[in-house]
């Protein structure tokens, strides 16, 4: 069950983040201003739709976090840190001289020595003149995330 005045702390958090009016909030969330009203006024609990509108029109809002107070807020700055850390290992500069390069990323198999090695150039991404055009990061909450490089 949702705590009705710990919820209101929370949408006051998010007002103060994003630097909107409740009205400004009510309009961009697509919800009409008095039932922003009573909601911060504690007359009204949030309705499921209202509840999905913040999250459409606010990525970063963390469900769980809005409702429970349990997870990040916002949550896109945790989670953007893990993406970037990760492009780093990625990167091609960081495979060791000698190392084999997996032609599946996902294979646990033992290389053969007949695959290419990151001394011969090999880029199996971007072989064949392919370029990559979006990386997508489906996380385990349902949501996700697109980078176009």
């Amino acid at each position: 069950m949702v705590n009705i005045d710990d919820f209101i702390k929370r949408l006051e958090i998010i007002l103060d983040y994003y630097n909107l009016s409740a009205s400004a909030f009510a309009d961009k969330i697509g919800v009409q201003r008095s039932s922003m009203s009573h909601l911060l006024s504690g007359r009204n609990k949030p309705s499921l739709d209202f509840i999905i509108k913040v999250i459409e029109v606010f990525p970063e809002i963390d469900l769980y976090w809005i409702l429970n107070n349990k997870g990040t807020f916002p949550k896109s700055e945790s989670k953007n840190v893990f993406v970037e850390e990760k492009k780093t290992v990625l990167k091609e500069d960081s495979v060791l001289p000698n190392e084999s390069v997996p032609t599946d990323l996902f294979s646990t198999a033992v290389q053969n020595e007949s695959q290419p090695t990151a001394n011969s150039n090999y880029n199996p991404i971007a072989s064949n003149d392919i370029n990559i055009e979006r990386i997508v990061i489906f996380y385990t909450d349902g949501t996700f995330k697109n980078y176009t490089p």
